[in-house]
């Protein structure tokens, strides 16, 4: 029986990955030592990103952050809403220095992450079959445009429609909805990237098909308990509106059945693999 190239007669991979100077020869201790530069790396290109911010924190402040706090937002335009001001105050003697702080944090972060990637990257990648590495170069671009699509998401769509929401919420006239500077920050970066968290379920799909825990067939089964988890996800991160809660519910419904897809997707693909390392 010939055996393709790269596959041992038990169906296991004798594909070598091609190493680095010196790699196969580097002690555990020399191991740890690359692994600690690579975070140090990394901590550093968040250190000079976050710097760097620092610079644009006014434009990431009034128009970013407080966009959606003004009646002429753009997207209010577009749901045809008639939006109004929103009124924020400080109510702490530190409330605005530490949310300008946060801010500028929480920016350098998001946008350093890549790099902190990068850097873990360039430390796995040697010992990675070449099969391997073009998988996760993969998977690491599917990562991101997931998470970029869920936070242009929670930006775009959940925040204007629950900060009006809560705008406009009354319990008596007597009563003037006035909100803080840190509550209205956190909020605003809650609905934002906790969505483009929410978004990385087909990232997370792809990885646990690949080691066989999931299966598109056990997808499909778990369909009626998606659609009550979706629409509970909905009602935590939007108003408790019926509109809201349906226009978060769908997206997540719509990468559940894309989920399904990539999983039997994988699962094929390896039963293929596994077919033609047998035959």
């Amino acid at each position: 029986m010939d055996v393709p190239a790269g596959i041992q007669g038990d169906g296991a991979s004798n594909e070598v990955p091609v190493p680095s100077e010196d790699l196969a020869e580097m002690s555990f201790l020399e191991h740890l030592e690359e692994l600690r530069w690579a975070i140090l790396k990394g901590l550093g290109a968040l250190l000079l990103i976050t710097i760097a911010a620092s610079f644009f924190s006014k434009w990431i402040i009034d128009v970013l952050l407080l966009g959606p706090a003004k009646a002429d937002f753009f997207m209010y335009k577009f749901f045809g809403i008639e939006a109004e001001n929103l009124y924020l105050q400080n109510r702490t003697i530190t409330g605005q220095f530490f949310a300008h702080i946060g801010t500028v944090v929480a920016v350098g972060l998001v946008i350093g992450s890549p790099a902190v990637v990068y850097f873990f990257w360039k430390f796995i990648e040697p010992g990675l079959y070449a099969r391997e590495k073009k998988g996760m170069r993969f998977a690491a671009v599917f990562a991101t445009f997931f998470f970029m699509l869920g936070i242009l998401f929670g930006y775009l769509i959940i925040t204007p429609l629950a900060l009006q929401f809560f705008a406009n919420y009354q319990i008596s006239s007597q009563i003037v909805n006035e909100f803080d500077i840190t509550k209205y920050f956190s909020m605003v970066t809650f609905w934002a990237f906790g969505v483009g968290v929410l978004f990385e379920l087909p990232v997370v799909v792809y990885f646990l098909a690949k080691v066989g825990l999931v299966t598109g067939k056990m997808l499909r089964g778990f369909r009626r308990y998606a659609v009550i988890l979706v629409l509970v996800l909905g009602a935590i991160f939007t108003p408790p509106d019926p509109i809201s809660q349906t226009l978060v519910a769908i997206p997540l419904y719509i990468l559940y059945e894309l989920s399904i897809q990539i999983a039997s997707y994988v699962e094929r693909k390896e039963q293929a693999a596994l077919e033609a390392a047998l035959k």
